[in-house]
């Protein structure tokens, strides 16, 4: 597998991003701007303080994430579901000398580019609304990236299993829409169910969040360590398994 091959790919999706980054700011931008204006001061005035915290406090360290998270998954799976069969993209490709590895690695670096672009984004919009109160909050980006690349993988793997592009309802209602609400991002997961709180732990965004959070408030300790070993380890279960399933879906 060839990097600078992969690259070309990635600088291939980014020359279109270019050309169409207006319709797509609308999507992944203005939703977690809702969240935060809506939730964090509408639903925050009925609610005093978590964990120490303003509720717009509480939860915009993990609209960031969550942020970066549906970035990667739009783009991977709507967007490469597309080009493989839609606009036959991914033929022209492959007509080149770039071969398929190289082909989905450049997905996986761009779905990962996607999350870290809207990541910063609502980084800034957090400072500038006075949530970020640690210069810890820099080495979140890298943080962003590792949530694009775990995300994008899971998404790759759901377009290389669906039967129709109709069925990523499925992925999205089934599989992002828990992970997303149970996640620590708008309330603790302390005072659930105790089998609620097990089942949790194994969310990725959860451990993304935790991060995030301690960053964004530099409560920085040797617990993250834990966090960053779990996402890690997500990455390292994750990221090969587009290469055998989209391989096996494209050649079928």
């Amino acid at each position: 597998m060839n990097f600078k091959r992969a690259i070309r790919v990635w600088q291939r999706n980014a020359t279109v991003y270019k050309k169409l980054y207006r319709s797509s700011l609308t999507l992944n931008f203005f939703e977690p701007m809702f969240y935060l204006l809506a939730l964090g001061y509408g639903l925050g005035g009925f609610i005093r303080e978590i964990n120490g915290m303003s509720y717009i406090d509480f939860i915009a360290p993990g609209i960031v994430m969550s942020s970066g998270m549906f970035a990667a998954c739009y783009e991977c799976t709507y967007g490469t579901y597309v080009r493989m069969f839609y606009q036959k993209t991914f033929d022209a490709i492959l007509a080149t000398p770039i071969n398929f590895n190289e082909l989905v690695l450049g997905e996986l670096l761009w779905g990962a580019t996607k999350s870290l672009i809207y990541g910063t984004i609502i980084v800034f919009v957090i400072s500038f609304f006075g949530v970020v109160q640690s210069f810890y909050i820099a080495f979140i980006l890298p943080i962003i990236a590792i949530c694009g690349l775990i995300f994008a993988s899971l998404s790759l793997i759901a377009t290389a299993i669906v039967p129709g592009i109709d069925s990523f309802n499925y992925f999205y209602t089934l599989i992002l829409t828990p992970l997303f609400l149970f996640s620590g991002i708008f309330f603790p997961l302390d005072g659930m169910p105790e089998i609620v709180v097990k089942i949790s732990n194994i969310n990725p965004l959860l451990h993304l969040v935790n991060i995030s959070r301690a960053f964004c408030y530099g409560q920085v300790s040797h617990i993250l360590i834990y966090d960053l070993a779990i996402i890690l380890l997500y990455g390292i279960i994750f990221v090969p398994l587009p290469f055998i399933l989209l391989k096996k879906r494209y050649v079928l």
